[in-house]
């Protein structure tokens, strides 16, 4: 019999099985050459002069421990609040020592809110003992309010000098003597509540004259008015803010910064100021609607806004350091002129 020879012939299995290393092949390679686009749309991203900025001012945050600073300096001005409530303590006895009217009613109206004859008798005695020795809380509070104050001054200094510093160490040559930056403190903040007292006035008078002057004009009834006379208020407020941080970036640094990294960042600090204002704005009526933030909701959105307040203005003195622009010169010395 002749021997036929067999032809061998692909089965179905063996073709099903080269299949999928075929497909999964394919499938490596796509996501490789997405990984690999992605990877140069993110160089490209990183490449541009304010996202390379941005990301320097972080790094330095981060490595310069921005984020425990403003922890820390959350915690002292916390603290700071203690004299300042002593202070004004003070003031309410006077007012109420010279005015018994006040004073009889305002009695008066504890005994009266008040079910339980013990605690509005010892409410009664405790406001008495309060007017009583009103010139000894207010004479001692405002002795600890001017020593938590210029340390408060100094701790946000220190905080500042970190993140503006070329090198993360101390240089030896900035260390000063204890009366010399006790004095340097106190004439920082003495400068920063001027700034913060004169923000303050602005705001407030930009915030509810709006309303006052549009109505003394007669121009209450054009609608378009309100958003422009909104955007104006919001404008002086904002403004106000840069005054308040102009004074802190380039007074406090003993590194002076460069001229345009300073206005620059300062504009950026002045917007994110007035963004955490209106947050806490927002946030503080819905915190006192729970039971639990009636009793806490103060205190906790008081310390959110320190802290939120802190973190903004070390991440702008980094920001500030970091800066790198072409012919942009130093900010001088406060009357002193230019540095060479």
């Amino acid at each position: 019999m002749p021997i036929v020879a067999e032809k061998k012939t692909d089965t179905p299995d063996s073709e099903n099985s080269e299949k999928p290393l075929i497909t999964m092949k394919t499938g490596n390679q796509k996501v490789d050459q997405t990984l690999s686009t992605f990877s140069r749309l993110v160089s490209r991203i990183q490449a541009w002069p304010a996202v390379a900025h941005l990301i320097r001012a972080t790094d330095r945050f981060n490595d310069r421990l921005g984020s425990q600073f403003g922890a820390a300096i959350t915690y002292f001005s916390f603290l700071s609040l203690i004299p300042i409530l002593m202070v004004s303590f003070a003031a309410v006895g006077f007012v109420l020592a010279s005015n018994p009217d006040l004073l009889a009613e305002l009695i008066n109206k504890i005994v009266n809110s008040i079910s339980d004859p013990a605690l509005a008798s010892t409410l009664k005695s405790t406001v008495n003992t309060a007017i009583q020795q009103r010139t000894a809380v207010g004479i001692s509070g405002l002795f600890i309010a001017l020593y938590s104050g210029i340390s408060w001054m100094g701790n946000l200094r220190e905080a500042i000098h970190a993140q503006s510093r070329d090198v993360w160490e101390r240089n030896p040559k900035d260390k000063e003597k204890i009366f010399s930056r006790y004095v340097r403190d106190f004439i920082s903040l003495t400068g920063l509540v001027i700034a913060l007292i004169i923000t303050l006035s602005l705001t407030s008078i930009a915030g509810s004259a709006q309303q006052t002057i549009v109505d003394a004009l007669g121009l209450g009834g054009i609608e378009w008015l309100r958003p422009v006379m909104t955007i104006i208020a919001l404008t002086i407020s904002i403004a106000a803010n840069y005054l308040l941080f102009l004074w802190i970036f380039w007074i406090l640094p003993r590194h002076k910064p460069k001229r345009k990294a300073l206005l620059r960042g300062t504009l950026i600090a002045a917007i994110g100021f007035e963004a955490i204002k209106f947050v806490m704005t927002m946030m503080l009526p819905r915190l006192a609607s729970s039971p639990s933030g009636a009793a806490f909701g103060s205190v906790i959105g008081l310390m959110a806004f320190f802290y939120f307040f802190a973190r903004l203005t070390l991440f702008c003195a980094a920001w500030i350091a970091t800066a790198k622009y072409k012919g942009d010169e130093t900010m001088p010395e406060p009357g002193r002129g230019k540095s060479a």
